[in-house]
């Protein structure tokens, strides 16, 4: 797994790329590079999910598992003021991250390096983003649930996108044991975004079935 995107610290060697893209109406100039997530150009799965995500103006995001940031930063462009955390256990991910906020003139998020939620798990979110890493199997994803459930605020809201191929209905019901409740509300392309809700302390028990 030295190449993975879900390494640590990749030992692939560098190829740099320049994209350049619209979403929600503004444009982003982004850098990526070899063993970072989709490296190539922005996947349909992130661009589902960033097409539907509900971002309010003050909101506080977390972007789970960031890659080079195009979620986070597309979050923190409207969300103009809140801030948005983006993550990943991948440093050269989040290097380009970084580096990808400051060429877009994107000033209120902050970058961090670690597994999942450790890094931000002082805080608490209105809003938790992911496009989950597959790739680095069933546990990391349901860690992701598991850690996105924990920093959420009562009534914040979780958003992830998955490919109807690789168990995308599946992932829904397992989000549901954590949320309780999951619901599809957009699809695409091969993808599919659930939204759940944390539920407050007096809502019914876990566990209830998807809506998916």
């Amino acid at each position: 797994m030295s190449a993975h995107y879900f390494t640590p610290v990749p030992e692939a060697g560098h190829r740099v790329r320049e994209l350049t893209t619209t979403l929600r109406g503004r444009r982003f100039r982004l850098r990526t590079d070899r063993a970072v997530f989709a490296s190539r150009g922005i996947d349909r799965g992130s661009r589902l999910l960033i097409e539907n995500m509900p971002v309010a103006p003050r909101d506080l995001i977390l972007d789970l598992g960031c890659g080079y940031g195009v979620i986070g930063l597309a979050a923190a462009a409207l969300a103009s003021g809140g801030w948005v955390h983006l993550v990943d256990v991948n440093a050269r991910a989040a290097d380009l991250a970084r580096a990808n906020a400051a060429r877009n003139g994107i000033t209120n998020v902050t970058v961090h390096v670690g597994e999942g939620v450790v890094p931000v798990a002082d805080l608490t979110f209105d809003l938790v983003l992911t496009n989950p890493p597959i790739r680095a199997g069933r546990g990391t994803v349901l860690a992701f649930f598991a850690g996105a459930h924990a920093v959420l605020r009562p009534g914040g809201r979780f958003l992830f996108v998955a490919r109807t191929g690789q168990g995308a209905r599946t992932l829904g019901r397992h989000a549901a044991a954590f949320f309780g409740h999951v619901a599809e509300t957009a699809k695409g392309g091969g993808f599919r975004v659930y939204t759940a809700t944390k539920e407050h302390a007096a809502a019914a028990p876990r566990g209830r079935a998807a809506d998916v």
